[in-house]
């Protein structure tokens, strides 16, 4: 998920009541709750996909993020005691609460990661296998506005010295909960729809469907059904009645090209692309400067020339000799 929906997360069970722990407990919730995302730096890499949601995703850094995290925190409150800036208003600040703590808030960030398709490895190094949930898109506002409301509730009630100021904090959680539920039976529901709708149609039976979340409208899915001849698209909506579009097209993979490892021996990035890959798809063009691969993946986009992944690769077989060419690659 995004950062501020993490941030959230952390908000909110602070206001539940967790950040009453220790001094500083509200700030490793939310700081801990973003800690994994440290990787993000590897976007900027040549490999980035590849790096992604990998070891800091994963359990070694799910034991050694935390305590470190624990660690910087309380040597934060020393330092403040030592220059006599420490504000009055701070509680105790108590190591193991406060360890405690930054594992929840870690913690709380993989499973918000597990619900999105993008995936998450949560057992790297151990293994690279990626895990997807195909519960939410990766910005749902629906998510902000249930925990934002929350944290903000229960902070007028603190303010205004009532009672149970928590009450709103959790019930955003559960909310939150709630609608991650309805969200997975929802998606589950609709893949297998799409399958029987398909075979009744006379599209025959999809080896594999993905009903993908979309931003901000939880009563529709986009539709990727995979089959022997390629990937079919489409949308699913709930309302006003469960119905389906396929398009009648069928998009062919191109997986099967040599010219596909051949981009991925000539450019890393490409190679990277292909291992964070779930649904790629490829478009492979002829022209006087050589051979254009051109990859994407299913899950963002209906045409593997266009999207915000696309990765492209023109093949050093010696035709790319003139000055246009070289400057094009």
């Amino acid at each position: 998920m995004d950062n501020l929906a993490h941030a959230l997360t952390g908000a909110a069970l602070g206001q539940a009541g967790l950040k009453r722990l220790t001094g500083l407990g509200m700030p490793a919730l939310i700081v801990s709750a973003n800690l994994p995302d440290v990787d993000a730096v590897a976007m900027f890499m040549e490999q980035g996909l590849a790096l992604r949601r990998g070891w800091t995703h994963g359990p070694i850094a799910l034991v050694v993020l935390p305590a470190l995290l624990a660690a910087v925190l309380m040597a934060f409150d020393r330092w403040h005691m030592r220059r006599r800036k420490r504000p009055e208003e701070r509680p105790q600040v108590r190591f193991k609460p406060l360890l405690l703590l930054c594992y929840i808030g870690a913690v709380s960030h993989i499973l918000l990661d597990l619900l999105n398709t993008y995936g998450v490895r949560i057992l790297m190094p151990f293994s690279d296998r990626w895990f997807y949930g195909d519960v939410l898109f990766i910005i749902d506002p629906w998510i902000w506005l249930s925990l934002g409301l929350g944290f903000w509730f229960t902070r007028r009630r603190t303010r205004m010295d009532r009672p149970d100021i928590a009450r709103p904090a959790i019930v955003a959680l559960i909310c939150a909960t709630l609608y991650v539920g309805v969200m997975y039976i929802g998606g589950r529901a609709a893949e297998n729809l799409t399958a029987r709708e398909m075979i009744a149609s006379g599209f025959g039976e999809p080896d594999q469907v993905l009903a993908s979340p979309v931003s901000a409208d939880p009563f529709r899915r986009e539709i990727l059904a995979k089959t022997g001849e390629g990937y079919r698209f489409g949308d699913f909506r709930w309302i006003p009645w469960p119905r389906l579009d396929i398009e009648p097209e069928v998009v062919p993979t191109n997986m099967s090209d040599p010219a596909i490892a051949r981009a991925a021996a000539q450019d890393k990035r490409f190679a990277a692309f292909l291992y964070w890959s779930r649904y790629p798809f490829a478009t492979i063009e002829e022209s006087e400067c050589g051979t254009r691969v051109t990859i994407n993946d299913g899950r963002y986009t209906r045409r593997p020339d266009s999207g915000p992944f696309t990765s492209t690769v023109l093949l050093d077989d010696g035709k790319a000799t003139t000055a246009e060419c070289l400057a094009d690659q």
